[in-house]
């Protein structure tokens, strides 16, 4: 679920803008971020481990001047968490150099690395970014043009792709034809921008244009002049875990407010619930909105029970269960004088291992809790992820094999209750047809999935473990 920057400006240095923009993608991805710059004497490329504060400081940045560029924070699905992965990806070829930057997961890229090393290709890294630059890189060797190379590695490549690349002399943006990844384009009279999300233009005083359209590829030329092209259509199938988690909740995402979505799926839920509570409360942060829906639908008093330390990033997103764990603990703490002898309704987004949850309740009850009624505002997860966020295999999946009274028992809730998949659907506004559903219902959008998946050895199969 990286968060991905690229920036044109005609008299401004962008490396400044890319951090900040960086800052505010922070929440997409906490590993290691980099930033790649270009001017007429070259690229210029810095990486590190770990948040967007701690690998830039004024000297990197004042080092990285250009006025076109891109960045990223890396949340790892393919390849292990380390240096070498870490983006942006620069690779120098016979034509020049090519540094790109992905959201998103390449389903096929075992199979596709595998046909390439037989060829002769070396590898540095252990990504599917990787694989993406060398098949766009023998395209444009072949071609002498980088849109219909471009064209050319997205007929193979079977998963999600957001993508950002930068070349000697273009910055361009591409989006897989079913949108399945976010990207969009902000600008003003002298800057060009595309983000995974809408609040950098906020953040950079821009002005949001549009999404990047399914299929798209959006050229920015050295003169800040611009072009669309396109892939082959496909069904548009917009990730509805953006809505749900990853994406900020100012953001819009597709044209929809993700507030609106989260308050809405919140009120959706009451709709259906009778229990009686004290307060309701949500998990912070994330299931704000969701509480806020609930509790005005309802019209149960809306109050905090849990305390988060803002310090400490996202628990979903950290690559090992061990950090999880301790995170959880650092995380959030009790109101104990608030929450003593009350009944709480207690919502969260989604429950993906069962462990988060349980931690949280039995936090509160040993803080005094009454009673604790888990209501979770989105369906309950099955299946993997298999295009672009780091979901635990099936069997670690507490839905997959355990009936919602199990689940209750096991992360010792009073009550529990999800949502169905048709009021996900309700509650985002698009249409079945228009959303990839696949960890709620085991049916991915993409044909081939199922296929390519038979091919891939299970001990290295997608994701780090």
């Amino acid at each position: 679920m990286c968060g991905i920057v690229g920036i044109y400006s005609k008299n401004k240095n962008v490396s400044y803008l890319i951090y900040y923009a960086l800052l505010t993608l922070q929440h997409r991805g906490q590993e290691s971020c980099g930033i790649v710059t270009r001017t007429e004497n070259g690229f210029k490329i810095y990486k590190g481990m770990g948040l967007v504060t701690s690998v830039f400081h004024k000297g990197i940045l004042n080092s990285l001047d250009g006025y076109v560029g891109i960045g990223h924070t890396r949340y790892s699905t393919t390849g292990k968490s380390s240096i070498e992965n870490s983006q942006p990806i620069m690779l120098n070829f016979s034509l020049g150099k090519l540094a790109i930057v992905h959201n998103g997961n390449i389903a096929n890229a075992y199979l596709l690395r595998k046909e390439l090393e037989e060829k002769g290709q070396v590898f540095l890294t252990t990504t599917d970014t990787e694989i993406i630059a060398h098949l766009i890189i023998k395209n444009y060797i072949e071609e002498k043009d980088i849109v219909e190379a471009i064209k050319r590695a997205s007929n193979i490549l079977i998963g999600s792709y957001s993508l950002i690349i930068l070349t000697d002399e273009f910055l361009i943006g591409v989006r897989d034809p079913y949108g399945i990844r976010p990207l969009c384009l902000g600008m003003d009279n002298d800057t060009i921008i595309l983000a995974s999300e809408n609040v950098v233009f906020d953040v950079l005083d821009k002005n949001f244009i549009r999404d990047i359209r399914p299929g798209e590829i959006f050229v920015i030329d050295k003169d800040g002049n611009y072009y669309s092209y396109y892939l082959n259509k496909k069904r548009n199938a917009f990730c509805a875990f953006e809505y749900i988690y990853f994406a900020r909740a100012d953001a819009m995402i597709n044209g929809i407010s993700v507030y609106k979505v989260r308050e809405k799926l919140g009120e959706i839920m009451a709709r259906k619930d009778t229990v009686i509570a004290d307060f309701v409360s949500p998990v912070p942060d994330s299931a704000i909105p969701y509480a806020i829906g609930y509790s005005n639908y309802r019209g149960i008093p809306y109050r905090e029970s849990l305390i988060r330390n803002r310090y400490v990033g996202r628990t979903f997103i950290m690559p090992k269960h061990s950090e999880r764990k301790i995170a959880v603990r650092l995380k959030l703490n009790p109101i104990a004088h608030e929450i003593k002898d009350k009944r709480i309704i207690l919502v969260d987004d989604s429950i993906v291992r069962g462990t988060t949850s349980r931690r949280i309740i039995n936090m509160l009850k040993r803080a005094g809790a009454k009673e604790v009624h888990y209501r979770v505002c989105s369906p309950m997860i099955i299946s993997p992820c298999l295009l672009g966020i780091d979901m635990p295999t099936k069997e670690e999946l507490i839905a997959s094999n355990k009936t919602v009274e199990e689940i209750r028992r096991e992360i010792n809730a009073d009550s529990l209750m999800y949502l169905t998949v048709d009021e996900l659907v309700e509650g985002i506004g698009l249409s079945k047809e228009e959303l990839c559903l696949g960890c709620f219902t085991g049916k991915y959008p993409i044909d081939e999935l199922e296929s390519i998946i038979k091919l891939i050895p299970k001990d290295i199969f997608l994701y780090n473990k």
